[in-house]
């Protein structure tokens, strides 16, 4: 028997202030777009915010739905509305923000694994690292430089 490790490397800022202007203002577009969450039944809100290669900024939400497992998270959201409508091009940064309307939540919080994995089909389809950003309510916000960072034992087409 060997055993093995992964090694997982993040930055910290410790808020808002501290990102590079542009990851700012894409993070102020994900906060924009966890407002305006639909989430009637966990009060669970996220919102992500996806810059492109061509430049162009897509958000999402969180869509909830009474007939569970129905609705869809903000990443997909995103990430799917991005490939409808660039078809080919590719996703270069991602900025989630989540927050609970019943708790503080002053931790990153990082999207599901379902999320994790369609964001690393894009980055593979584009053969491209996609930078990821995400935090809580407020508060510090964790920066990966590749989808693979956050799931390293990544399914892909090649299993197929």
């Amino acid at each position: 028997m060997k055993k093995q490790s992964v090694h997982l490397e993040f930055t910290t800022y410790e808020n808002l202030s501290e990102l590079p202007a542009n990851v700012a203002s894409l993070m102020q577009e994900a906060i924009i777009a966890r407002d305006q969450a639909y989430a009637p039944y966990s009060k669970f809100k996220v919102g992500a915010a996806i810059l492109l290669e061509n430049g162009a900024v897509v958000t999402g939400s969180n869509q909830e739905n009474a007939a569970y497992p129905s609705g869809l998270c903000a990443e997909r959201v995103a990430v799917f509305y991005a490939g409808a409508k660039y078809p080919g091009v590719a996703v270069k940064t991602v900025a989630v923000t989540a927050c609970n309307e019943n708790k503080d939540n002053l931790h990153p919080i990082p999207p599901c694994g379902a999320c994790r994995q369609s964001l690393a089909e894009y980055e593979m389809l584009a053969n491209n690292n996609i930078e990821l950003f995400f935090m809580g309510a407020e508060g510090a916000i964790f920066k990966s430089d590749s989808i693979k960072d956050l799931l390293p034992f990544t399914f892909d087409k090649n299993f197929l």
